[in-house]
C-alpha cells in the first residue's frame, strides 16, 4: 500500500508549536492550496485548506522559519482521525502528517525574517567559503586546472 502526498501552498497562519507531555515537539498549520482548474462561472481557482501536522525536528524547523503567507512544499502521508466533539457526536478529520517541509519561495525582505534566515544559512555559507566554493554554491576552478588534466587532448571538436 502507498500513502504519500505532496502539496505546495501558502501558510494561512503562523505554525503553532506545542509539546506533548513527554516533551515531543508538534507543530500544526494550514496550507492554502489552489486547484489546477478554474471555475467556468467566475474564472477563479478554487482553494483547498489542508491541515498539516509536523513532529520532532520538522516541527521545530517549521515553527522557526515559516510564517503566515510563506509558500512551502510538504511531503508526507494522509491521516484520517475519528474523534468525538463536546456534545458526543462522532467526527472525522483529515490531515497530512509531514515528513519533510521545504521552502517554495525566496527569502522574505523583512528585517525580522532576514535575521532568522541568515542565522539558518550562515553555517552553509561559511563552509562554502572555507572550502573554496563561491557564493553560487559551485566550486572554483583553479587556474592550473589544465595542467592537472594535460593527458586529455582537446582537438576543439565536440564529440556529438
Amino acid at each position: 500500500m502507498l500513502n504519500h502526498i505532496v502539496l505546495m501552498g501558502r501558510l494561512t497562519r503562523d505554525p503553532e508549536l506545542r509539546r506533548t507531555q513527554s516533551g515531543l515537539a508538534v507543530a500544526s498549520f494550514t496550507l492554502a492550496v489552489d486547484r489546477d482548474w478554474s471555475s467556468k462561472d467566475t474564472g477563479e481557482k478554487t482553494t483547498d485548506f489542508i491541515d498539516i501536522v509536523a513532529w520532532r525536528n520538522t516541527a521545530e524547523f517549521v515553527s522557526k522559519y515559516f510564517t503566515k503567507g510563506r509558500q512551502c512544499c510538504v511531503s508526507g502521508r494522509l491521516q484520517i482521525r475519528d474523534w468525538n466533539d463536546k456534545e458526543g457526536n462522532k467526527r472525522r478529520s483529515a490531515e497530512v502528517v509531514a515528513d519533510n517541509v521545504y521552502f517554495a519561495d525566496s527569502k522574505p525582505n523583512g528585517s525580522a525574517q532576514q535575521s532568522s534566515y541568515s542565522d539558518y544559512s550562515a553555517p552553509a555559507a561559511n563552509s562554502y567559503q572555507s572550502s573554496g566554493y563561491n557564493n553560487s554554491g559551485y566550486g572554483n576552478i583553479s587556474s592550473d586546472y589544465r595542467s592537472e588534466y594535460s593527458e586529455i587532448e582537446d582537438d576543439g571538436d565536440l564529440p556529438f
